[in-house]
């Protein structure tokens, strides 16, 4: 290990934002990657698939060796971007739960990626990457095999959380290792990394087992079939509508390809109790009396290529709504969501189903700690710093101020967002330097070839829409010989804009006419006197292009 005086701590993704949460910490020249997470697109982000964390800053140090890759837990704010980082660092070790590794190796499969070195872990193993002395520790979230991390630094112990929740009656039985936070607080933390997603919640945040007494109601009372739309690395809740549904009679549909192969390895593994006979085959559900039928879908967040949001626009290629169908979403939107969720829920009233979401009734809890359990972990690990982390903006701040309600000085609570370098010494925790921490949009196949820009592009079509000119002039002369024609898509209908086409002409007219140079200033020239003609009699602002031919 190199002699260094520091270490650093650089959070690239999930600080000022719910999702693609990426933190590397660095001792010298030696690396280490905590989670490689997605973040879905907000509602103005228009064509995104997803986001990724900028990871520019790792690709740019050329002397930085990364030991490996740690990873909390499954779901796709965690997990997300694994091959996109993984290709561009081939050979480093992956190291995860049996649960996680499984959902990465799916994930790497998918995308065409083979011999990658996925190490398995267990809570309360310890191991050494490099220089760095790892100790994972078993937390509740809402999924299986969840991992907080500490780090037996020479400059103090860092222990970093993971998504969790104080869960005593978890669904897999394994309650957070409460044993094992008390003795980092015995032994002196240095820095808490703590999860701040529900840092705007008073209380407790409720067990996950909570649910089932809910989604028994629901099937109880439910006439025909049941469609339930959750995450499908929601592991743990699969595995509660199982249970209910062999209790009240019900054969169970996996519809949706991540989620079939996602349920289909956590079964091979023990990680679900779902009996063969149980299990119905998509293409066979014509054969099942409407009653004795439940649906496990994906799509809660609204996401237009998801199963329910294809239901609701009448999409799907074989399943639509039906007289009777009780649909219910067991998850809450995710922030930015809320309108695509809330529109695909009308959406699947207007066709006639029964739709069953939280707070009409508890079939959804959060996987992360409220305010109580926030205060919980700070007692327990007893840190002189405290970074909050995972969470909003508003969320961090809160956070922040709760930490110091219990106890620990303002000057040791580290207020950062992404990109923002932490140096740890011997004696102290101060800010450094800024890197690159923003969105990579994910686009099709491109990845990072769109930026803001192109967005904000896209914002203004969506919004505008778009007016095109052509027009034919004569080289020599300037004068207009054919046009000019006018294409509009999502301003104005042309054939009821008859006074404003005649306008536009006679500008293109006006601009040629006065503008018999080439020396590129022309189409400018036309572009903005277009823009100016229909803003003043819009006042809309459309993307305007021009196309100038010389015969």
């Amino acid at each position: 290990m190199s002699r260094t005086k520091h270490m650093r701590i650089i959070p690239l993704g999930g600080l000022g934002e719910i999702g693609k949460n990426m933190t590397v910490f660095e001792i010298g020249t030696d690396a280490l990657i905590l989670d490689t997470g997605i973040m879905f697109p907000n509602n103005d982000m228009h064509g995104v698939d997803y986001i990724i964390p900028d990871f520019n800053y790792l690709l740019d140090r050329k002397d930085l060796k990364i030991h490996g890759i740690l990873f909390t837990h499954g779901h796709e704010d965690h997990i997300g971007a694994v091959h996109h980082v993984v290709e561009k660092f081939p050979g480093v070790p992956l190291y995860a739960t049996r649960l996680t590794a499984g959902l990465i190796e799916l994930k790497l499969t998918d995308a065409s990626i083979r011999d990658v070195n996925i190490k398995i872990i267990q809570a309360g193993n310890r191991f050494e990457i490099g220089p760095f002395k790892i100790e994972p520790f078993h937390m509740c979230h809402s999924i299986p095999d969840c991992l907080g991390f500490a780090f037996d630094t020479p400059f103090g112990l860092i222990v970093h959380t993971g998504d969790y929740k104080f869960d005593n009656t978890p669904v897999d039985g394994r309650r957070p290792d409460y044993a094992r936070l008390a003795s980092y607080g015995q032994r002196g933390v240095k820095l808490l990394m703590a999860d701040s997603t529900n840092a705007d919640r008073e209380g407790w945040t409720p067990s996950e087992s909570t649910i089932e007494p809910a989604f028994e109601r629901v099937f109880k009372e439910a006439k025909g079939r049941i469609l339930v739309a959750t995450f499908a690395s929601l592991i743990s809740r699969i595995q509660q509508v199982a249970s209910v549904a062999a209790r009240t009679g019900r054969r169970m549909v996996i519809n949706g390809h991540t989620m079939r192969e996602y349920v289909k390895m956590a079964r091979q593994m023990g990680y679900l109790d779902i009996p063969d006979n149980m299990v119905l085959d998509p293409g066979k559900i014509a054969s099942v009396e409407p009653h004795k039928l439940v649906m496990m879908v994906t799509g809660s967040q609204g996401e237009p290529s998801a199963v329910l949001s294809k239901i609701a626009t009448g999409r799907h290629r074989y399943l639509e709504v039906q007289a009777g169908d009780t649909i219910v979403l067991s998850s809450h939107p995710i922030p930015g969501n809320e309108e695509s969720v809330y529109r695909t829920i009308n959406r699947l009233i207007q066709r006639g189903a029964h739709v069953v979401y939280h707070p009409i009734e508890d079939v959804h809890v959060s996987g992360h700690a409220s305010r109580e359990e926030m205060r919980l972990m700070i007692h327990l690990t007893q840190p002189k710093w405290i970074m909050p982390v995972h969470g909003e903006v508003r969320h961090l701040r809160l956070h922040g101020r709760l930490a110091m309600e219990a106890g620990i000085p303002e000057s040791n609570v580290i207020m950062v967002e992404n990109g923002t370098v932490i140096e740890v010494d011997k004696h102290n925790i101060r800010k450094g330097e800024r890197v690159p921490g923003g969105y990579v949009f994910v686009d099709g196949s491109g990845v990072g070839d769109i930026g803001r820009a192109v967005i904000h592009d896209r914002e203004i079509l969506a919004r505008d829409g778009f007016f095109l000119v052509s027009v034919s002039v004569n080289r020599k002369t300037g004068e207009v010989v054919k046009g000019p024609e006018v294409i509009s898509r999502g301003f104005v209908y042309l054939r009821e804009a008859d006074g404003l086409i005649e306008q536009v002409k006679d500008t293109v007219q006006q601009v040629l006419k006065h503008g018999h140079h080439h020396n590129g200033t022309r189409q400018n020239a036309l572009e903005e006197s277009i823009s100016k003609l229909l803003y003043n009699e819009t006042r809309r602002r459309p993307m305007v292009f021009s196309i100038i031919n010389d015969v």
